[in-house]
């Protein structure tokens, strides 16, 4: 690609404008090329472009081990649903049969299991490394508990989660 064409898609077609569009064309490309099959559905608000992959043959092979592949996906899709833009951007989120709310359901549940140990054993608790999508989820589902802080430590790919207690003001 010369300096002076656009960015380009599968088979040299230029990407649409559109950082959506441009969003469902790299998945579109994707599920194409890995043969998973499947409609590729687009929803958007003020914070968000969701990308859903559909009724694929193989979700599996879209999401890949502990969800490698899409998390994957879904950075490659918001680098190019906003490459040449200075503009507001927005995040982009890539879903396949159902996994990211599975995912989200495991985090909460690993992040109330933390809270327990905790407050339990008065020390902090160290969660599992996690991107930085996932561990968003894990603050944003504990942000409103008064008894527990978090915060982040370490650096990718490592990175972790800690809930640490909070001494009850006497």
């Amino acid at each position: 690609m010369t300096g002076s064409q656009g960015p380009s898609g599968a088979k040299g077609e230029p990407l649409p404008e559109d950082p959506a569009d441009r969003a469902r064309a790299v998945v579109e490309a994707v599920v194409e090329a890995l043969g998973v099959g499947g409609e590729v559905l687009v929803a958007e608000s003020e914070a968000e472009i969701q990308v859903v992959v559909e009724g694929e043959d193989d979700p599996a092979l879209l999401i890949g081990k502990h969800g490698a592949t899409i998390d994957a996906l879904q950075h490659l899709a918001a680098r190019a649903a906003f490459q040449g833009t200075d503009g507001a951007r927005k995040r982009v989120v890539i879903d396949a049969g159902g996994y990211r709310e599975r995912r989200q359901g495991a985090l909460e549940r690993a992040a109330d299991r933390a809270v327990e140990d905790a407050l339990s054993f008065g020390r902090a608790v160290e969660l599992d490394p996690m991107n930085s999508f996932e561990r968003r989820i894990v603050h944003t589902h504990l942000k409103d508990r008064s008894d527990v802080e978090t915060h982040s430590e370490g650096d990718e790919p490592d990175r972790r989660l800690v809930v640490s207690p909070l001494r009850p003001t006497a």
